[in-house]
């Protein structure tokens, strides 16, 4: 039996500065450079985000972050997990305790943008109680994008 752990991580660390760096990779080749909103690893340090890592048997194969955007809402960022962990669950659990997170701070509301050639991010999403929505914050109407949206209670 795998030995999962989500827990707090820092974007700077090698293999997370790595992770990183591949979600970067597949991202680029999904998407144009103006349909993508990458975060560096050093905006990710900021107070207002909280960054999770994913290990499996005390190896990192995955990422996500909360950015508190303000009093109202927060946005899920940097969310990844290697091809070759997909299919355990590790995102739904990575997005669970995101969600966790925001309601331990008070948020009522969890945002996301993602882009149309992520099925599997959309089905996860979906399943989870997100709802498309509008674009928000700084973000504009985009063919590739996706925005939504999940009421937290």
């Amino acid at each position: 039996m795998q030995h999962i752990v989500i827990q707090r991580g820092d974007p700077a660390l090698p293999e997370v500065y790595k992770l990183i760096e591949q979600l970067d990779h597949y991202l680029t080749h999904l998407y144009r450079a103006e349909s993508n909103h990458l975060l560096s690893p050093e905006s990710l340090q900021q107070p207002n985000v909280t960054f999770l890592t994913v290990s499996v048997d005390n190896v990192i194969v995955g990422c996500g972050a909360l950015v508190k955007q303000d009093e109202d809402y927060a946005e899920i960022k940097r969310m990844f997990v290697l091809p070759e962990f997909r299919g355990l669950k590790i995102g739904r659990r990575l997005l669970d305790k995101l969600e966790s997170c925001a309601r331990a701070s008070g948020l009522k509301l969890i945002r996301l943008e993602t882009g149309i050639s992520q099925p599997e991010a959309l089905g996860l999403y979906k399943k989870a109680g997100y709802q498309h929505c509008d674009p928000f914050g700084n973000y504009t109407e985009d063919p590739l994008g996706i925005f939504m949206e999940k009421k937290l209670v």
